[in-house]
């Protein structure tokens, strides 16, 4: 029995996950966040609760990709001051999985989705471009308070709905980074987070072996797409892009609310 036979999926269905896994590896190398778009493509194609389990090793294999490509860009210490928070997040994003159904899933997806739209639009008006690569805000009080409330925030998005991106995106750009500190941090930042969420995944029988072959037959997809991110990432037109992903994350968010 192949794959799309277990998941009851078509052609055109498996067509859309298979675009998907491609965004996915483009995000990963161009711009961070971008997957939700992904994000509403498989939860419109695969029932709520299993499309994390199945988007979870395919993030994965997107945030080895990106390692690979900026790992000398990484910034720990703004690293290490997110991931308590970030685990306590997890935590509790976990809990909400194991009380919430389908359907909850599938509208806090949706509400995630818009939020972080908002979130973005939002970013977008408070970007500095004339910021440092190497940022100090980690170390005021502030900047500590701002590390735990978004890693808290991240935590849970990312457990609940693969959603952080967006999250994580807001917060490493209002801390100063330019691009490639912004991409290795980021990188770096959902490779540890997404590897440790697989045993909660798990436990929760959002990943089995259905999901893992599913997995197997779409991560070719992410490989050019994060090659065709490392290419377009200093040639991409920045803006119309993130429209682009906006426009389309607001879709996605709708049609989950509305389904």
């Amino acid at each position: 029995m192949n794959t799309m036979t277990l998941w009851h999926i078509s052609g055109w269905e498996f067509a859309a996950l298979a675009a998907a896994a491609l965004l996915v590896g483009f995000s990963k190398t161009a711009v961070s966040g971008a997957n939700t778009v992904s994000l509403a493509i498989f939860a419109a194609v695969l029932p709520a609760r299993a499309s994390t389990g199945v988007l979870l090793p395919i993030l994965i294999v997107g945030d080895v990709l990106a390692v690979l490509t900026y790992r000398r860009h990484a910034h720990w210490p703004t690293l290490w001051r997110l991931f308590p928070a970030v685990a306590a997040g997890v935590v509790i994003g976990t809990l909400f999985l194991v009380w919430a159904d389908d359907a909850v899933v599938r509208t806090s997806i949706g509400a995630i989705l818009l939020l972080m739209a908002g979130v973005t639009l939002w970013r977008r008006r408070k970007v500095d471009a004339g910021a440092d690569d190497e940022p100090d805000s980690v170390t005021t009080r502030s900047g500590r308070a701002k590390a735990r409330s978004y890693g808290v925030l991240g935590g849970f998005t990312t457990m609940v709905a693969n959603a952080g991106g967006p999250v994580m995106s807001m917060y490493l750009l209002s801390a100063g980074f330019r691009k490639l500190g912004f991409l290795g941090t980021s990188a770096f930042f959902f490779l540890i987070v997404n590897v440790t969420k697989v045993p909660f995944s798990v436990g929760l029988g959002l990943i089995d072996g259905h999901s893992l072959l599913l997995d197997a037959a779409l991560a070719a997809f992410v490989v050019p797409g994060a090659l065709i991110g490392k290419w377009a990432v200093n040639r991409i037109n920045q803006r119309l892009f993130e429209q682009l992903v906006i426009a389309a994350t607001i879709i996605g968010g709708l049609q989950l609310l509305l389904r």
